[in-house]
């Protein structure tokens, strides 16, 4: 008696669904990060090096100056960041708010802008046509702010957001020199923010390169040339001008 045997066979298993890591998501908050701690630590670093280095210069004045510019700078870098993206934002608003009105003014006119977009990029005239009206239907003003004004949810300017944040950063970057200045002996003060500052441009420089997925030297080499430059130049304020006051 023979015996019939089944074979199956299993279905191969799915591949993993592949998906791509971008960075370009931290350049907003990742510039204002970057921006403020450089700013505090060259700042602060700087000042301190220039009143350490004059020679009347006393641990109560190095303190003091010192301390105004972490509270200055922080505030400074606030009122800026927040007046600048403020201003950003004040644009991208009236953009929009143009676009709406010219949304329900003349739709079949912004259907053939978008679709014409979508030419540019390489699509086909009759395709584009059909994406532009599909995008018009779904979200018209999200394909317009995305597609003719480039703007973009992740992307978009947030005044406070971004205060806060340069604020914080450059506290940190400051606090930092101006703490080595406390603990460093009177007469080495200078010498021991200098090179305290060179460290943490260089791992800012690092930090930040790994973060945004960029070299590490290149950008470690930038802060640490531009420290050099800016903690040299008030040096030698500090000798020549404190001798002379």
């Amino acid at each position: 008696m023979n015996e019939s045997v089944t074979v199956t066979h299993a279905a191969p298993a799915a591949s993993p669904a592949f998906t791509e890591h971008h960075l370009v998501h931290r350049t907003g908050w990742l510039r204002a990060a970057v921006l403020g701690a450089n700013d505090g630590i060259i700042s602060v670093s700087s000042l301190l090096v220039g009143v350490a280095a004059a020679p009347t210069a006393t641990m109560s004045s190095i303190l003091l100056a010192g301390s105004a510019a972490l509270v200055g700078g922080a505030l400074s870098m606030a009122a800026g960041e927040y007046v600048s993206v403020s201003s950003q934002s004040d644009t991208e608003q009236a953009d929009l708010a143009r676009e709406r009105r010219e949304l329900a003014r003349a739709p079949e006119q912004e259907t053939a802008e978008l679709a014409a977009i979508y030419e540019t990029r390489g699509v086909s005239a009759d395709l584009a046509r059909r994406v532009a009206e599909q995008m018009m239907a779904h979200d018209a003003l999200g394909a317009h702010m995305r597609d003719e004004l480039g703007l973009t949810d992740e992307l978009a300017a947030r005044p406070v957001q971004a205060a806060l944040s340069s604020a914080a950063a450059f506290t940190a970057g400051a606090a930092l020199p101006l703490l080595v200045a406390v603990l460093a002996p009177h007469g080495l003060t200078a010498i021991a923010v200098f090179a305290a500052a060179l460290v943490l441009l260089g791992l800012l420089g690092a930090i930040g390169a790994r973060v945004g997925g960029a070299r590490m030297l290149p950008a470690m080499t930038r802060v640490v040339f531009w420290g050099v430059i800016a903690m040299g130049v008030t040096a030698l304020i500090g000798r020549f001008v404190g001798a002379v006051v």
